[in-house]
């Protein structure tokens, strides 16, 4: 310690760099995503706006359940996390959080949401997040991620529970347009995370992770990016075809979709290094966006109405 160094200085930064470390583990980047595709679920269910103790207490317990799975997998995956460059900056490899601590951390975070979600909110949902919990930390990261290179299509099932997790915060049931929210983030699952296994695939073969660029090659991958992305282009327009979603839905899909074509088009017939980030990076915003877009819709009648 420097002379210039108040203890109480010491010990406050020492709790706030611990604070962060923990926060790292819940993977607020993508928690955040699920949390909003959660609660563009909870509006989408009603026709005007949710209960408020639904809104307040579904949103919080389906966080909470995302950032303990989050803090799982970081505990299932420090030794890979340790030898990947995107990755072992993370805090188990750093040593800022042991293993033993994340899992404490993680049981909390997790049986917090439960108790929040089945007391405050419905049993259903308490749940659907449960089995989205085993889902995503224990079945796809300990068994599928090293099984098969179709991880990601079949564990993609976790990760796209999160809007219909909010339509049945809301509702106490699971109906069928939560269903296609449900199959939208199904289909993008893949060619999102198939366009940063390519840009990682060294990383992933030199740690025995099967993804599909490292079992099948990285030209195989990009066919199937391009399969999937055209699929997800087609199951996007399905919400305005069924009177779930509105024109303006409809030509934000299409802009959005056709962008996202570009991208997949692209890498299909191009080695720029580059390509794989950049289409990954788009997927991101692609369906922030377009969940966007469903929650701009829904209220553009209330929008009209009110101005009229």
């Amino acid at each position: 310690m420097r002379v210039t160094d108040h203890p109480t200085d010491v010990a406050a930064a020492g709790a706030w760099t611990r604070a962060l470390a923990y926060f790292e583990l819940t993977k607020p980047k993508v928690v955040s995503l699920i949390v909003f595709t959660a609660v563009v679920g909870m509006f989408l269910a009603v026709p005007g706006l949710p209960p408020a103790s639904a809104l307040v207490w579904g949103t919080l317990g389906i966080g909470l359940a995302a950032s303990s799975a989050a803090a799982i997998n970081h505990v299932l995956d420090a030794r890979i996390d340790a030898e990947m460059a995107r990755t072992r900056l993370r805090p188990l490899p750093r040593g800022k959080v042991s293993e033993a601590t994340a899992l404490s951390f993680a049981f909390v975070l997790g049986a917090g949401s439960m108790l929040m979600l089945a007391l405050l909110v419905n049993a259903l949902t308490a749940v659907l997040t449960f089995v989205s919990i085993i889902g995503y930390a224990v079945i796809y990261t300990i068994w599928l991620k090293r099984a098969t290179p179709q991880n990601i299509v079949i564990g993609g099932a976790a990760g796209a529970a999160p809007p219909v997790l909010g339509w049945t915060a809301v509702t106490g049931s699971i109906h069928p347009d939560a269903l296609l929210l449900f199959l939208i983030i199904f289909a993008w699952t893949p060619p999102h995370f198939w366009a940063l296994a390519i840009a990682r695939r060294d990383e992933y073969a030199r740690v025995g992770i099967p993804m599909l660029p490292v079992t099948h090659g990285v030209e195989y991958t990009k066919q199937f990016i391009w399969y999937y992305t055209l699929l997800l282009s087609v199951i996007t327009v399905l919400p305005f075809l069924t009177g779930m979603a509105g024109l303006f839905y409809l030509a934000s899909a299409l802009v959005l979709d056709a962008v996202f074509l570009r991208y997949a088009w692209r890498l299909r017939g191009s080695d720029r290094a580059d390509l794989p980030m950049r289409t990954f990076r788009y997927s991101i915003n692609y369906l922030a966006l377009l969940f966007a877009a469903f929650f701009v819709d829904h209220y553009l009648p209330w929008i009209w109405a009110s101005s009229s």
